[in-house]
């Protein structure tokens, strides 16, 4: 049995090529069933994100695998297969397995070091296992693939560090805010940016929270996703006595909060820290707000800065989770190459067994009538025998010999066995 992946990622196809082979859960247990039934591959593991499509399967036949996936995803997603090979990649053996333990590691996210790829990769498996698309092979590498993007943050710094604008942010007011819990924030603008800031400052434990927008539907929108409440555009000044946080994504030409605006509001906060974060482009709040006391102002620019500082000390870090990876592909190679000779432990075994059998059945009848205990004796006799002679043979096809296959055949040869390959029919 071979590990191989085939897929697209957001390095191999654009986004629009993207969508047209994702996979909804209705889609991926309808596809688990007919990769099933097919026989086309021996086990599957569909991963579906954003950013990737692929496929982690077990097979028999390499080519013969290959083809199959390919016709599989042209077939149900209805997409000329020509098409699809233009952006797929395929790989097998040990890069298979460093793929999928550099995809759970953040290692080939497209921002580095990302943590929620391994959450994805985690319930794409369970799926699997419910729908019995997995077996012995796959549950191994799946297994093996979460510890090793634990090593990997664990034992490295691949996931510090804040890497886009938003978790800069709150990165920050985390370190200006002891408690985040306690704070009340105001988010100004409905922006894409400023709503993924928001939702991390709740993430992190900010329970008041107001929305203010132009367009009031959508504060009311947004307030609604967030359990907070909302104030008109026009009234939000008069609100900001009570705010600690302050997050400003709105479009316009001119500041809309001054120095002068920010030191009324200190004097009523009586000097109370105030955290401002401008992601507007243009910014939107007087960068003169910097020259007060206890008011910490923050703009695209500083933001970025932090950002770029953290992605160089990540791709540092990276390298030593390339180093983890390497060595755990290597472990599980070795493991996987341990599984060649089961089938000859299996037959061996099988073979000493019915030898035993067969002797013991023949003495004990030459001996005629005995006492239960005396054929306990005698049984566990011959098993103790036969466990000591088939010892070394097992222990040997166990190892990590570099000329495992010639031992694999010497021991057939020797016993006699007859050891059924793993691509032959039942």
């Amino acid at each position: 049995m071979q590990i191989l992946v085939i897929g697209l990622n957001h390095k191999t196809a654009s986004i629009e090529v993207r969508e047209k082979f994702a996979f909804d859960n209705e889609k991926l247990g309808e596809a688990l069933k007919i990769l099933k039934a097919s026989g086309l591959t021996s086990e599957n593991v569909i991963l579906s994100t954003c950013n990737r499509v692929e496929m982690y399967a077990g097979v028999k036949d390499l080519d013969s695998g290959i083809e199959g996936i390919k016709d599989f995803l042209a077939g149900f997603h209805n997409v000329p297969k020509k098409a699809l090979e233009e952006a797929l990649f395929i790989l097998h053996g040990s890069e298979a397995i460093r793929h999928v333990f550099r995809v759970a590691s953040g290692l080939d996210s497209m921002v580095l070091g990302e943590p929620q790829i391994l959450g994805q990769i985690k319930d794409a498996f369970d799926f699997s296992l419910k729908n019995k698309a997995t077996g012995a092979l796959l549950n191994k590498l799946m297994k093996k693939t979460f510890s090793v993007a634990k090593r990997t943050r664990t034992e490295t710094g691949i996931g510090k560090g804040a890497v886009n604008i938003s978790y800069a942010a709150v990165e920050l007011a985390k370190k200006i805010f002891d408690d985040l819990s306690t704070k009340t924030f105001l988010l100004i603008g409905a922006g894409e940016m400023g709503e993924l800031a928001a939702k991390h400052l709740i993430n992190n434990g900010v329970k008041d929270v107001i929305v203010t927008n132009r367009t009031y539907e959508r504060a009311e929108k947004l307030a609604a996703e967030f359990n907070g409440r909302t104030v008109r555009f026009e009234e939000y000044m008069q609100e900001l006595k009570h705010i600690d946080i302050i997050i400003s994504a709105v479009d316009v030409r001119k500041h809309i909060l001054t120095k002068e605006d920010i030191h009324g509001v200190m004097k009523a906060r009586k000097q109370k820290p105030v955290y401002i974060i401008d992601i507007s482009d243009p910014r939107s709040i007087d960068p003169e707000i910097d020259k007060l006391d206890n008011v910490y102002r923050f703009d695209i620019d500083n933001l970025r800065g932090i950002v770029d500082v953290n992605e160089e000390e990540r791709k540092k870090e990276a390298q030593k989770a390339e180093n983890i990876v390497t060595s755990e592909v290597e472990s599980f190679l070795r493991w996987q190459e341990s599984l060649s000779a089961v089938p000859t432990i299996v037959a061996l075994r099988d073979k000493a067994e019915a030898i035993r059998k067969d002797e013991l059945e023949k003495t004990l009848k030459k001996l005629g009538p005995m006492e239960e205990e005396q054929i306990k004796s005698i049984e566990y006799l011959t098993i103790s025998i036969v466990n000591k002679l088939i010892h070394p043979p097992t222990s040997a096809l166990k190892s990590e010999d570099e000329d495992k296959e010639l031992l694999i055949d010497t021991v057939r040869k020797l016993y006699a066995l007859e050891v059924k390959k793993e691509n032959e029919e039942e």
